[in-house]
């Protein structure tokens, strides 16, 4: 069942996008440690203290994104399995609103758009001690009618909330679900370089159910069932990382049928082949990485995931950004 605390942070962070800001910067202060460590994905990226965060992330997305709102898919809490310890909160959420002003460098449309975000926070008491989220701004350019890749691979879309609507917080021992996830990860690891194929992910007895749903970030996009999964995301994304590792995370939690993850980076990996139109650099990369899983009847049911693709092509000499408004 949840608890007080974690519905009373929910409901602060869902304060933080209400139309008066000095009720909105109350909540931001009661949520948030005053020296709260932030982390964002690029081009923010690290950030000490409320005040700084604030001016530099806050304040800009509520100027851009006009009248936006918080829209949790998933929010859930744990504690983490991890080295670091301590209780965590996983959220996949949306800020929706309309995209009136510019973003970053990225233009505006003047139209509606979901900004989806991937959150982890570490809790103490009442306030959150450390903070890590994915802004997901490729895809809000492509919302924006820029889409700097041009969608190459799965099918871009809006995340849609879990198929049982169960994903606020939904109480329940979550250990046999971050079992589940350990398990697929620690076989999915290992791979045939012919074949790309992997250990018990599919089949009798597999890790994944077989009307498994994988929605992507921008520029990978969605797909359906595994051979969707692995045509759209794993053979390219392989075939130019063919020696990638994973692992490497600061949070592992579980809470019933749902479990998430994160690395801060996660992978290392060296490009050795084209990606998303880019050709190989040759160079030592490291990517930013947030899953959230649903599980049902012992198998992953939908996996939402977020990664920070501004970084990474960053790594690879290319603005995203500078990339997106010349196509206007």
């Amino acid at each position: 069942m949840s608890t007080a605390r974690e519905l009373g942070i929910k409901s602060k962070l869902e304060a933080l996008w209400g139309d008066d800001i000095a009720a909105a910067r109350q909540a931001f202060d009661a949520v948030f440690a005053a020296d709260c460590a932030f982390h964002f994905s690029h081009p923010v990226n690290d950030i000490a203290g409320c005040d700084a965060a604030w001016e530099a992330v806050y304040l800009p997305l509520r100027a851009a994104l006009r009248h936006a709102r918080r829209r949790d898919e998933v929010f859930i809490a744990g504690q983490n399995r991890r080295s670091v310890g301590g209780t965590w909160i996983a959220a996949l959420t949306h800020y929706v609103g309309t995209l009136a002003g510019p973003l970053f460098g990225i233009t505006a449309s003047n139209r509606l758009a979901f900004l989806r975000s991937g959150e982890f926070y570490r809790i103490e008491g009442d306030c959150i001690i450390e903070a890590r989220i994915i802004l997901d701004l490729p895809d809000l350019m492509r919302q924006a009618g820029r889409d700097p890749f041009g969608g190459r691979l799965g099918t871009e879309m809006l995340f849609p909330g879990p198929a049982t609507h169960d994903g606020i917080l939904p109480g329940g021992d979550g250990t046999a679900s971050l079992d589940l996830i350990e398990a697929m990860l620690g076989d999915l690891h290992v791979y045939d370089p012919k074949t790309g194929t992997s250990k018990g992910q599919t089949g009798v007895g597999g890790y994944w159910a077989d009307d498994m749903l994988w929605y992507g970030p921008g520029g990978i996009g969605s797909n359906y069932r595994w051979d969707g999964f692995t045509r759209d995301h794993r053979a390219p994304f392989l075939a130019a990382f063919p020696d990638r590792k994973g692992g490497n995370h600061y949070a592992r939690i579980g809470q019933g049928n749902y479990a998430a993850i994160s690395g801060w980076p996660s992978m290392t990996m060296t490009h050795t082949g084209d990606y998303l139109g880019v050709p190989a650099t040759r160079k030592a990369l490291t990517l930013r990485v947030m899953d959230f899983y649903r599980c049902a009847d012992g198998q992953i049911a939908e996996n939402w995931v977020c990664l920070d693709y501004m970084d990474l092509m960053a790594q690879m000499g290319v603005d995203l950004i500078a990339r997106s408004n010349a196509l206007a």
